[in-house]
């Protein structure tokens, strides 16, 4: 699989989390075969914000709920804004709640 095809199939899980929550770079990357490639799940979604249709990049932090990706957004606020506005609280550059905002592709899909 190709850099551009993994991207896709990233964006394609990305765009199916639904408001309010979150997912991690490597639930996602697990999902897609490819554990252990979490950082690749970065890459793209660091390269997500001019892709159409639109990717909620916001939806995705790291394993431990933080917004490690809040400086590829417009504003240093920009992510956590987001975020809040859909109703997930945001304390210190972390997911309050994290466990229970947790969407997990691997058991709300099927490949």
């Amino acid at each position: 699989m190709d850099r551009a095809d993994f991207f896709e199939q990233v964006y394609q899980v990305v765009r199916l989390i639904p408001k309010g929550r979150v997912t991690s770079y490597g639930a996602i990357a697990q999902y897609l075969g490819t554990r252990g490639s979490s950082r690749m799940v970065g890459y793209a979604m660091n390269g997500s914000h001019t892709v159409q249709p639109p990717v909620p990049a916001h939806r995705v932090v790291n394993r431990q709920g933080l917004l490690t990706g809040k400086h590829h957004f417009a504003s240093a606020t920009a992510m956590q804004d987001a975020l809040e506005k859909e109703g997930i609280h945001v304390k210190d550059d972390q997911v309050q709640d994290f466990k229970t905002v947790f969407w997990d592709p691997n058991t709300e899909l099927t490949l």
